[in-house]
């Protein structure tokens, strides 16, 4: 037997769906995030320019920064989102009127009150301690309390759909009180992240049916958490049944696995389901790189349509394909939604890799060269290069095997100590390095916190003086990963890969070498050819080592 399933492309296509952002509530709590006071406003007014309906600030009934952020946010203007205070309803014991729960949400001054309360019988009796009908009576009459204060009302229904697998009369009852108790919003929340899809279709449709024959004509949301990974899937199930509201979070930051992530539904609904939201989906991935780092967290590369790996390219025949059809390997186009379209190279690239690949860096013209410089990079490979994440060092050798590469300083030499002494704390760590610009030989030693840092630092006091614009050099991250072989132990290959900012722009580069002093000195010295290059200074010298170079000539100590 067939049975036909409603499309959710219909039922999406020319809707409109509010988007309520719990990133500043929900999202803090996921393992790692946390947000200060001047964070969570930053967030806020990205979030209202890119057109995000509610944002839920946080709970100020639970810690003084939340208290702190909804003072400040009296003086800041919103021009798209209203704002929304969260809390729960009343304790069990207590009269409204002398909750402080309910007092701290007052004080918080939103237009909108988010509450939630309990839907699921297990919660109420274990949790809350109270009889079914109390449960009932503690939702109304917070909602109603929070309506007479003038608030518009939000009700999220924790854990509701658990609650409707065990006990749905209980659960559609409390949604019921909430809207008859004036709620403008009913949201079934997955609290627990473990319903289906079609567990999520079934409850949502019924609560819409049994809300229409009660006369509570109230619109329905969804708040979905992502701990079976199916977090958008669900929404999508609810959105189909006829929710209208839907909350998430920016990365899907939030408890245990998390929450929906709004940058991967949204473009979904739009670019898939043709749904009228005023979102501009090609701010979505600047808006989770700016959330990621007020967050102090790496950007997943992962996430769909915003992740540094979204459109990225590794296989020869996969980069092949997309140069001549960009829908052969790309569901929608990277600029839709903000993001831009990588090629990766490996020991799997091919020629079509190492051309984009130099088109996208600016190199060009490498077609003549190009199957030369596919058996380079992957003799590099062979020897422990890793050349994603390291696009400066490939931009080098590319142009060595072009020929048009002219090395700006040649290293005569460089001594790292490292002096431990008994009762004299941590080792001192010392490097010289004996540097050839032209006819001038500098010859300079400088301290550091290890041997990387005291080789940078030497290298780079030698050299800026004679290119200025290495001061504004910054190692922003530093990576050592270990080749180790069956036999090799602590002489295995190092790989070092290393990140440099001018504070105009980032670059990485890659070093490898059984001595891992040697593997940072070729990382760092591509790092200062590639700021040299890019600022347009032109070399001059005897040849000096590199990433290619280095691998054939290990450097004299």
């Amino acid at each position: 037997m067939t049975i036909a399933l409603p499309s959710t492309r219909d039922a999406l296509r020319g809707r409109r769906v509010e988007v309520y952002d719990t990133t500043l509530r929900d999202g803090t709590q996921g393992i790692g995030v946390s947000f200060t006071s001047d964070d969570k406003i930053a967030v806020a007014l990205r979030l209202d320019a890119f057109k995000v309906d509610l944002i839920e600030g946080g709970w100020p009934g639970s810690n003084p920064r939340d208290v702190a952020f909804f003072e400040r946010m009296l003086d800041v203007e919103l021009s798209h989102a209203c704002l929304a205070a969260f809390g729960s309803t009343r304790r069990k014991d207590a009269l409204v009127e002398h909750d402080a729960n309910l007092a701290a949400l007052l004080a918080a001054r939103t237009p909108v009150v988010t509450l939630f309360g309990k839907s699921w019988t297990l919660h109420v009796r274990e949790a809350l301690g109270a009889s079914l009908d109390e449960n009932v009576a503690m939702i109304a009459s917070s909602v109603a309390f929070m309506r007479d204060q003038g608030r518009r009302v939000v009700y999220d229904a924790e854990h509701f759909y658990d609650g409707f697998a065990d006990d749905p009369d209980y659960a559609l009852a409390t949604l019921i009180a909430a809207a008859e108790a004036g709620a403008e919003r009913l949201v079934l929340c997955d609290t627990n992240g473990g319903r289906l899809p079609e567990e999520i279709a079934a409850a949502t449709s019924r609560a819409r049916e049994h809300l229409a024959a009660a006369g509570a004509r109230v619109p329905l949301g969804v708040h979905p958490h992502n701990d079976a990974g199916l977090a958008i899937a669900n929404a999508l199930a609810a959105l189909r049944e006829g929710a209208t509201h839907v909350q998430g979070t920016i990365g899907g930051y939030g408890e245990r696995c998390g929450n929906l992530d709004l940058l991967g539904l949204l473009p979904t609904l739009v670019l898939k389901l043709g749904a009228d939201q005023p979102q501009p989906l090609t701010e979505a991935t600047a808006l989770g790189r700016f959330v990621d780092e007020r967050a102090n967290l790496a950007s997943n590369p992962r996430a769909p349509y915003v992740g540094e790996g979204a459109f990225a390219h590794k296989g020869g025949i996969h980069v092949s394909a997309v140069n001549r059809r960009p829908e052969t390997y790309e569901h929608v186009p990277p600029e839709s939604v903000g993001n831009t379209r990588r090629v990766l190279l490996s020991d799997l690239s091919g020629r079509a890799n190492l051309v984009a690949k130099a088109d996208e860096l600016g190199d060009g013209a490498l077609a003549d060269e190009a199957a030369t410089l596919v058996g380079r990079l992957k003799e590099l490979e062979h020897l422990g290069y890793a050349f994603e994440g390291a696009e400066a060092s490939f931009h080098l050798v590319a142009r060595k095997v072009r020929g048009d590469h002219r090395p700006y300083f040649t290293l005569h030499g460089y001594t790292v100590m490292i002096d431990k002494r008994d009762g004299d704390g941590g080792p001192r760590c010392e490097a010289n390095v004996r540097v050839q610009v032209g006819d001038v030989f500098e010859h300079t030693a400088a301290d550091g916190d290890g041997p990387v840092n005291a080789l940078d630092r030497a290298l780079r006091k030698a050299l800026e003086g004679f290119y200025p614009s290495l001061r504004s050099l910054t190692l922003t991250d530093y990576k050592v990963r270990v080749l180790a072989g069956p036999d090799t132990g602590t002489a295995s290959v190092v790989r070092v890969h290393v990140e440099t900012s001018d504070g105009e722009r980032t670059w990485g580069t890659v070093g490898a070498h059984t001595n891992i002093i040697d593997a940072s000195y070729q990382a760092l010295l591509d790092a200062i050819d590639s700021k040299l290059h890019a600022d347009g200074v032109v070399p001059g010298g005897p040849v000096a080592f590199g990433a290619e170079a280095a691998a054939e000539a290990p450097l004299r100590s």
